[in-house]
């Protein structure tokens, strides 16, 4: 991605030249590489690797690492740039870029040592490995202090048992950043994050999920039987897993509003044009108060998203807490992509309903957005804890 790479320190109201030509570079790669494909996708839950490694050579997989370790050297405000923008398009690709980048680079980038960042950086900056991060368990899901996944010191080595589910790239992913207990139930610093290579003895995908949207980001299980990670595989020291973590989410979630808000704007321009065009009793059906009611209620929902969003990804450039933001951010544009695909669907009416139009896609893979990376009642408990100190 060869634009400028002083990243952005203040959010106005106009984008900068970064963003434009970010948002450019990506409209252009994306009209030859994923609008021809996304329903052959779709339908046959295809995670197209290939295109990963085609972003990878436009630094869209790098977007927040460092030029020296390979990457694009962006901050936030850019990354959510692009995010929403593939989002635009193809919210599972967008997803899946958003986890690569975010989860498991951005794990790495605030918490790993020199060595271990020299090691795996270069290689997911450029998409030449894939990454997953795994958290989230069968049976603890918004409660992962409860988690079961055990890792037992064993000399110089950890040996891993357990399972983890709705991991994006489980199978795919050539590295996965994974938290695991090695201290006692729901002690918040019980829990260690390690890195874990593909092809480690003991470490093995689960079954992949059969998903109701974002069907080509792929999903699947993690199962770790007798898994022995040596101790130079350590994120951080032993116990602050969990702190990470949650350190982690604050810029997931911020991902995660990114993403609703790409899919809000595809839907709702999908809409707009369709409006425009289509005609009953001799008129465009925009000209219709009930149609052109619902799109100026879809137009001011997204643009309050996208500055939540911004706002977030500023304060997130800056050093910032961004606790409350991002998760402000995340359960306002999330909820807000749920009811600009669900308006767009209205629009279209009976066509709305059919494949053949896009905005059936933006209404399935909107809704993941209210719960991936944290619910929005878990938004509303962080934000709430925040706002009653």
């Amino acid at each position: 991605m060869q634009v400028m790479t002083e990243p952005h320190s203040g959010i106005g109201f106009d984008e900068t030249e970064n963003q434009k030509m970010i948002s450019q570079m990506v409209r252009d790669f994306g009209a030859r590489e994923i609008m021809p494909r996304i329903m052959d996708w779709d339908e046959r839950q295809e995670f197209p690797l290939d295109l990963f490694k085609k972003m990878g050579t436009l630094g869209l997989m790098g977007v927040l690492v460092p030029e020296e370790w390979g990457g694009a050297g962006f901050g936030y405000v850019e990354y959510v740039t692009v995010i929403s923008e593939i989002a635009r398009m193809d919210g599972s690709i967008g997803l899946s870029v958003a986890a690569h980048n975010s989860l498991c680079i951005g794990h790495l980038l605030q918490f790993a040592n020199k060595e271990q960042k020299q090691k795996y950086l270069p290689k997911l900056a450029t998409a030449e490995w894939i990454g997953a991060w795994g958290l989230t368990e069968p049976n603890t899901g918004s409660d992962a202090g409860n988690m079961r996944t055990v890792a037992v010191r064993d000399g110089d080595h950890y040996v891993l048992n357990g399972a983890k589910n709705f991991i994006t790239h489980g199978k795919s992913g050539n590295v996965a950043v994974v938290i695991a207990r090695t201290g006692e139930v729901g002690d918040s610093h019980g829990m260690t994050a390690f890195i874990i290579e593909k092809g480690t003895p003991g470490f093995s995908p689960g079954r992949k999920e059969n998903k109701l949207g974002m069907r080509a980001s792929e999903t699947t299980e993690l199962i770790f039987t007798d898994c022995r990670i040596h101790k130079s595989q350590v994120i951080g020291k032993e116990g602050e897993g969990f702190v990470q973590s949650l350190k982690v989410l604050d810029g997931g979630r911020i991902s995660i509003a990114a993403l609703s808000l790409g899919i809000a704007q595809g839907a709702f321009e999908a809409a707009l044009h369709y409006s425009k065009e289509r005609h009953q009793f001799n008129k465009p059906i925009s000209s219709f108060q009930g149609i052109s009611f619902k799109l100026a209620d879809m137009a001011t929902k997204i643009e309050a998203a996208r500055l939540l969003t911004f706002r977030a990804a500023d304060m997130k450039n800056r050093g910032q807490n961004v606790n409350k933001e991002s998760a402000m951010a995340k359960l306002y544009a999330s909820e807000t992509a749920v009811e600009v695909a669900n308006e767009a669907v209205q629009i279209f009416g009976g066509y709305g309903y059919t494949k053949d139009y896009p905005v059936e896609k933006f209404y399935r893979d909107a809704k993941l957005c209210t719960i991936g990376e944290g619910t929005s009642e878990i938004q509303k408990l962080v934000i709430s804890r925040v706002i009653l100190k």
